[in-house]
């Protein structure tokens, strides 16, 4: 089964490819604080009109190069 992510959009710079930072909050274990961690994942994009700040559902693929392994889906409102 596929991943699917909900991030925000922060490099729109490399053709057909966007960096997304995915945020998640968890609660520690020992101090039951809320800790935000986030990652960046670099996914393929086929359509225009992203830009910077927008916020897209991207879905794990096959690979598609070295670092690319998800897609976008779509621009989520």
């Amino acid at each position: 089964m596929a991943k699917i992510l909900v991030g925000t959009v922060v490099s729109t710079k490399m053709e057909k490819t966007v960096v997304v930072e995915i945020e998640r909050a968890f609660r520690h274990k020992l101090y039951k604080k809320i800790i935000k961690r986030s990652k960046r994942y670099q996914a393929h994009n086929l359509t225009d009109g992203l830009a910077v700040g927008d916020r897209v559902r991207i879905e794990q693929v096959r690979p598609i190069s070295k670092h690319k392994h998800f897609q976008v889906v779509a621009k989520v409102e």
